[in-house]
């Protein structure tokens, strides 16, 4: 009799379980107007100390590396531009793997939907970027267009070319495909639709490159017609992938045909998108 109650007494209790039909409480969705707005919040507070950071740096090593353009100059100087883009790039990407994964603990790469291009991806889908550069090249003006725009005054050396044009192939194709078809494609996914989603980030992204093009409007208006390429490829994949790897082999054909229409960024005649 003492050794059963004994025995029992130390039996692990079991747990109570749910009653038939009740469903487990359903995991919030990240994907909501109220983080949004934290996020944009967040990457305009980002953009701010990308500037504060890149002009503390260049003040910090002016003096050691003998540089002699003044502060009130930089915005007209490409390599600090591209410096600040780069920091402000990699602060956008830590918050947005401290909202992905940190935050919500969703595995990051998995949640944007990127995938390890395969080759028959890279078959796929360098060509197309390239066929769609090609395309951009050869389309006839619709609106009123110009040569000389913002983005064409940074190629005053050819040190400049070759940074412009590493920085168009090698980070922001990422980046961009990151902020543009991943976070917010996401958002608006989840909030509108995959119509919306598509359109949506299409316009944003072209909105994002109009300063670049002030002043060129055709070059805008194609520059919309490429977000809506690479947006549809993301919508129609349901992949991050595909649209990464179009926007890199378009900046890279691009960048490409600068090289050789003004001999190794030497004379900026025509200028193509980036």
């Amino acid at each position: 009799m003492t050794s059963q109650m004994t025995s029992q007494s130390f039996e692990p209790p079991i747990p109570d379980s749910p009653p038939p039909g009740t469903l487990a409480p359903a995991t919030p969705s990240p994907w909501t107007v109220r983080n949004l707005i934290v996020l944009i919040v967040s990457g305009a507070m980002a953009l701010v100390a990308a500037n504060l950071l890149t002009l503390t740096g260049y003040a910090t090593l002016q003096s050691l590396m003998g540089w002699r353009t003044r502060p009130t100059d930089l915005r007209d100087n490409a390599l600090f531009l591209l410096a600040l883009q780069t920091v402000f790039h990699a602060l956008v990407l830590g918050i947005c793997y401290l909202f992905i994964a940190v935050n919500h603990g969703m595995p990051f790469w998995a949640t944007l939907k990127w995938q390890r291009p395969s080759l028959r991806l890279l078959w796929r889908y360098l060509p197309a970027g390239v066929l769609l550069a090609l395309i951009v090249q050869l389309a006839p003006p619709l609106l009123p267009d110009r040569d000389d725009f913002p983005l064409t005054r940074l190629f005053t050396s050819p040190l400049a070319g070759y940074a412009i044009a590493a920085f168009a192939i090698l980070i922001a194709p990422l980046m961009e495909e990151l902020i543009f078809r991943g976070i917010l494609f996401l958002f608006f996914e989840h909030l509108v639709g995959p119509r919306f989603a598509i359109l949506g980030t299409a316009l944003l992204f072209a909105s994002l490159h109009v300063p670049e093009y002030w002043g060129a409007w055709n070059h805008v208006l194609l520059i919309l017609f490429v977000g809506l390429v690479f947006s549809s490829a993301r919508g129609l994949t349901g992949s991050l992938t595909p649209s990464v790897v179009l926007h890199v082999a378009y900046n890279a054909a691009l960048m490409a045909g600068l090289y050789f229409q003004t001999q190794g960024f030497r004379t900026i005649g025509i200028l193509g998108h980036s």
